[in-house]
């Protein structure tokens, strides 16, 4: 069965829907009615309800299809036992849904999934574009960022984590996004201040809302450490990596990384303060340079 939402504020439609296989369930999404098709793994903490650079794609004449990843949303996280057995989830998805080839989208924490997807399956994807992603092993057992997640978003703790999240980003959105700033961003708050609008403290506040660690924050840090040189050196689709300098979550160092070992890949270093890419300065940046790299590779010329 399908659900179709509506977002008065945007216009913009979802529907939702699952697809179930051996016992496990995947849950999307799909927004837009375009005949180019992109296949979104999104970031961690989020689900099938991502938003970030949506609409402007729809405006081009995209769809969005956003499977939550294993252990996200509805996703069982099971399928998340591998990079490989998600990635045959991910493509059944896409079988059921009659798309025989895609773009390909990877946002921060779904690097790891999209590189194996397209290195275990090139000729289904026209393009693979990596935005803020990852692209080697990030976190590592024993640093403090490590033990840091490990705390507030274990499976027993995240809830706690994000109902308190829920009230600051209810009664004190501005004070929240200053006090996260570091975790996004190198540049100093202070430096950017004059820089942040309202409709940025509106896109951070429902990207709070929409967000949930589950099962899947855990999966995707230890998934890191499967994303070997092998996997980068084999892919041949058309690739564009799109990072900030300014990245506090997912170091740039990730994007020189796959650079050097995609043959087939473009860097683009943005002029972002940091991690979020999707909005503020640079956001209008990044719609263009990406809507251009997927108008020289059309599936459907």
């Amino acid at each position: 069965m399908t659900l179709q939402l509506h977002y008065p504020c945007s216009g913009m439609q979802r529907k939702l829907g699952t697809y179930t296989h051996n016992g496990m369930t995947l849950e999307y999404s799909i927004v837009g009615e375009g005949n180019e098709p992109i296949l979104v793994m999104h970031g961690g903490h989020s689900n099938c309800m991502e938003a970030f650079g949506y609409e402007a794609l729809i405006e081009e004449g995209y769809s969005l299809i956003t499977p939550s990843r294993a252990g996200y949303g509805n996703t069982s996280r099971e399928i998340g036992k591998s990079l490989e057995t998600a990635a045959q989830y991910y493509l059944n998805l896409l079988d059921y849904l009659g798309h025989e080839k895609t773009h390909l989208l990877c946002m921060s924490a779904g690097g790891p999934s999209g590189i194996y997807l397209a290195y275990k399956y090139p000729k289904r994807f026209k393009t693979i574009t990596l935005q803020s992603a990852v692209s080697k092993v990030w976190h590592q057992k024993g640093d403090m960022l490590y033990k840091t997640a490990k705390i507030l978003f274990h499976p027993k703790t995240e809830r706690l984590t994000w109902r308190m999240i829920a009230v600051l980003n209810a009664c004190a959105p501005h004070y929240l996004f200053q006090q996260m700033w570091s975790s996004f961003s190198l540049v100093p708050y202070q430096q950017i201040k004059s820089e942040i609008e309202k409709s940025d403290i509106e896109a951070f506040k429902k990207m709070n809302q929409r967000q949930r660690s589950y099962e899947g924050f855990m999966i995707d840090i230890d998934q890191t450490k499967d994303i070997t040189l092998e996997l980068l050196q084999c892919i041949t689709t058309p690739t564009l990596i799109m990072h900030s300098e300014q990245d506090a979550a997912v170091p740039i160092e990730h994007a020189y990384h796959a650079h050097r070992h995609i043959n087939s890949s473009e860097l683009l270093v943005l002029n972002s303060p940091g991690h979020l890419i999707w909005i503020g300065k640079g956001s209008k940046e990044v719609t263009n340079k990406y809507v251009g790299f997927l108008e020289k590779h059309r599936i459907r010329k």
